[in-house]
């Protein structure tokens, strides 16, 4: 999949290199190493230019990004990926990203005895069906079976950026869910996250040895020894929601991990709700949804007593 992206050239930016010029939109170093290796990669008033070209007023630069190995036209498949028809709901999408709305049970990225039933193959699957073709960069990855939104970067430039989104805490992630216990009315959690001991799946609390993590919430309903609750990160580490919540006494319910012999929902009850964030290369601001999933509506509905609550929050 080629992206041509265009930068009329003004006063600010005359006498700058080219290569000066795109670290300063925040191009990575990996991207312009492969731009520089790609023919035409970037052009200069039509004409196929160097990076140490200094800009000129009035001059039109154009970058064309192509994947490594793509060549002009149609490419079958992204040959990392292995396309798997799946059902998944798309959100949002344009040239540079798409936004997946993603089931319960759907693994992010392929593992052992998941290779068939991914988001990453279903993405490529959906890609190929419009003749597209990328590979799969998940900015923010979900839990198999938490459900709800994440962004795919269709191109390096947008991955680049969006990442650097998330390395700076720009993109707002919202998640609801359903946890035990009477959770205080509002609060924030700071408390390091490990791997624990003789375990490669299982997270902890570790303040002497965890990353810090920091999540907050605030309680919108309670209900039958229950509360659904709002949370948002500033961090994103390894099951973070779950463990954080279990460390404070209000586990999840439904979560096999950290509330073991809950069967009050089949799976943890997390929805990844809502996503704040800027365009990675209009600069617009997005602000986008995705309603709780039938299940957690089904939990809500019984164990809480009035939804007027949940109407109000654009999930319904």
């Amino acid at each position: 999949m080629k992206r041509i992206l265009t930068y009329p050239i003004g006063a600010d930016a005359a006498g700058l290199s080219i290569l000066q010029f795109l670290k300063q939109q925040h191009y990575s170093r990996t991207v312009i190493i492969q731009l520089k290796k790609t023919e035409r990669g970037i052009l200069v008033d039509g004409e196929w230019a160097y990076v140490n070209h200094v800009l000129q007023k009035g001059e039109l630069l154009a970058v064309q990004l192509i994947e490594p190995g793509e060549q002009e036209g149609y490419q079958a498949s992204a040959p990392e990926l292995k396309p798997t028809p799946q059902h998944f709901l798309v959100v949002y999408e344009d040239d540079d990203l798409l936004v997946a709305n993603k089931p319960a049970g759907m693994p992010v990225h392929p593992s052992i005895g998941h290779d068939k039933d991914t988001l990453s193959g279903a993405v490529c699957d959906y890609a190929l069906q419009k003749h597209e073709s990328y590979p799969f960069r998940c900015i923010n990855r979900l839990d198999r079976d938490t459900s709800g939104l994440t962004i795919i970067a269709k191109n390096a430039y947008s991955s680049c950026i969006l990442y650097e989104q998330m390395r700076e805490r720009t993109i707002q992630r919202t998640y609801y869910a359903i946890a035990e216990g009477a959770v205080p009315k509002e609060g924030t959690i700071h408390a390091p996250i490990a791997r624990k001991e003789h375990t490669i799946i299982e997270r902890t609390v570790n303040p002497a040895s965890g990353e810090p993590a920091v999540t907050h919430f605030q309680t919108l309903a309670y209900g039958e020894g229950l509360s659904f609750v709002k949370l948002w990160l500033d961090t994103g580490r390894t099951h973070q929601i779950r463990v954080h919540m279990r460390h404070i006494g209000h586990p999840l319910i439904g979560d096999f991990l950290y509330n073991p012999g809950d069967s009050r929902m089949k799976r943890q009850a997390l929805h990844a709700g809502l996503l704040c964030f800027a365009h990675p290369v209009t600069g617009q601001p997005m602000q986008l949804s995705a309603p709780l999933p039938a299940d957690m509506q089904k939990a809500a509905a019984a164990f809480f007593p009035s939804p007027v609550w949940l109407q109000s929050l654009s999930l319904a």
